[in-house]
Formats: C-alpha cells, sequence, structure tokens
C-alpha cells in the first residue's frame, strides 16, 4: 500500500520502518526527526498525504492532530483512511472523525499499548475506533507494526479504550510500588513478596509483567536504573486525559483521580521526569507515613 506517515519520533519512526519492511511504500513527514531509511522524506504533512491510500499520524496532543488534520485532508484523495495512532483526548479524535467524513474520507483513531520498545519489535496493540470499512482497509498496516488490533467500536472509542487502560494501569503501579515499600518495612523479602503476589489475587501486569523492583521477576526498566520504557510524564498526560474524559462523562473515578495527582506531583515538584513509570518504587522507599 502507498501508505503517508506523519510523526516520526520516538514510536513513529519505528512503526514506520516496520511497514516499510513489510513491503508498504512510505512517505514520511516530521518537523525535526529524521526518516528512517526506506522512508521517502516530504517536505510538508501535506506532500505526505499526497496519494496515500492510507495516512497514518503520531503526533503529541490532540491541538496538534487538528491542526495536522486541517492540513492533510484537503490532500488525500476521497476513499483515503486517515489513521491516527496518537493518544489524545477523545473529543479530539472525533472532531477530526468528522472532518474527515466530511471530506469523503474513512478514518480511525487508534492509540497504542507496547511503548517503544513494542513498537521496534513490531509488537503493540492497537485499539480502534472507526468504520468496519476503515478497520478492514488498515487491518495489513495493524499487522505489520503490532500483533493485535481491536476493534473498539465507532469514533473515538479507540481512546477511550486506551485512557481506560492506562488509568488502570497508573493505579495499579502506584499500589505495586507501595506494597513493595511497605514489605520493605516490614522485613518481608521482595523475591518472596514477588513469588507470593505474582501467584495470588494481587497479581497485575504491573506487578507480573513490569515488576517496579530491580532484580525481582522479568527484566524491566527497574533493571535498566528506571531509563523509561513508559516515561512518568506519559502516565501523567494519559492519567490526565482520563480525568478529563471522566469529567465530560460525569463519571465518578476517585482512583483515577488520585493517581493523576501523584504522578503530577512526581513528575512535576519532585524527580520523575524522565524516568519511567515506576520508578514511584524508590519514591516511597524514601517516604514515610508522615512524609509531606
Amino acid at each position: 500500500m502507498r501508505i503517508g506517515f506523519i510523526g516520526l519520533g520516538n514510536m513513529g519512526a519505528p512503526m514506520a520502518a516496520n511497514l516499510v519492511k513489510a513491503g508498504h511504500a512510505v512517505t514520511g513527514y516530521d518537523v525535526a526527526a529524521a526518516a528512517p531509511e526506506g522512508v521517502t522524506r516530504a517536505d510538508s504533512a501535506a506532500g505526505a498525504a499526497k496519494g496515500a491510500e492510507v495516512v497514518i499520524t503520531m503526533l503529541p496532543n490532540g491541538a496538534i492532530l487538528k491542526q495536522v488534520a486541517a492540513e492533510v485532508i484537503p490532500a488525500m484523495e476521497p476513499g483515503a483512511v486517515l489513521l491516527d495512532c496518537s493518544t489524545v483526548d477523545v473529543a479530539s479524535a472525533r472532531e477530526v472523525a468528522a472532518m474527515a467524513a466530511g471530506a469523503g474520507l474513512g478514518s480511525l483513531d487508534a492509540p497504542v499499548s507496547g511503548g517503544v520498545g513494542g513498537a521496534a519489535a513490531g509488537t503493540l496493540t492497537f485499539m480502534v475506533g472507526g468504520t468496519p470499512e476503515a478497520f478492514a482497509t488498515a487491518k495489513p498496516l495493524f499487522d505489520a507494526m503490532g500483533r493485535k488490533a481491536v476493534h473498539c467500536g465507532p469514533a473515538g472509542n479507540g481512546q477511550a479504550a486506551k485512557i481506560c487502560n492506562n488509568m488502570i494501569l497508573g493505579v495499579t503501579m502506584i499500589a505495586t510500588c507501595e506494597a513493595f515499600a511497605l514489605a520493605d518495612k516490614l522485613g518481608l523479602d521482595r523475591q518472596a513478596m514477588f513469588d507470593v503476589v505474582s501467584t495470588s489475587s494481587g497479581q497485575s501486569w504491573s506487578m507480573n509483567t513490569y515488576c517496579p523492583a530491580p532484580g525481582v521477576g522479568p527484566t524491566s526498566p527497574a533493571d535498566n536504573g528506571y531509563r523509561p520504557g513508559f516515561a512518568a510524564e506519559l502516565m501523567l498526560k494519559d492519567l490526565r486525559l482520563s480525568q478529563a474524559a471522566a469529567e465530560g462523562a460525569d463519571a465518578d473515578t476517585p482512583m483515577g483521580a488520585l493517581a493523576a495527582a501523584l504522578y503530577a506531583r512526581f513528575v512535576e515538584e519532585e524527580d520523575g521526569r524522565g524516568r519511567d513509570f515506576s520508578a514511584m518504587l524508590p519514591r516511597f522507599e524514601g517516604r514515610g507515613r508522615t512524609s509531606s
């Protein structure tokens, strides 16, 4: 397929490279990053979109997504599909879908799970909102960039699935880090803690797959000085999106709100920026019950 790819950063570049490896012709554009090997660089977002059957975007936020959509939609051919893989607010995703539909285009919001490692390995999971027809068109591309794509319903539902998933992740990571810090103070060996919890009712992805304790469980960013696989500031972004969505939907999410507040403090007032989101563990290690 002829693919336009806009946003060739840490996530977009390996995704575009995997499309090239799968035999697709990819023309890419980024305001700063270089195009990966095999990707033809365009001089504008509209230039990357011209003649493409599918235009993929991987962008920082909803405001930038809407700006790029306004530029590329007029350059796209009727019947082409605009496939956004960014993580943005639900309202922006639905606004862009309406813009695309008004121009005779298909559209999908398809945020990803799996981080930079999953993008490089081609093992991402895509949570997809949009029409079944657009999903069928993009399915070969999902297969090239990831190992699973779930059609979650109409426009915006991909973003809804992503923020609900990451709200759970943020809450469970905090609980896992709190539990390890408590175990330390109670004299419980971390390996023993892992062996019990990972096979008991407290198990979670945060414990079993992405354990925040160095030297315990499968290798994770904790074993690499908490260099980010998923940065704390990105978790904060997603938690804030979840709370904006909850406010708009009149949903009561007290644990999600508390997780957002804790990550905000960690990133904006402490040393969390540039560290993995699991670095909450050393944060809790150094704090007592009456810490400010």
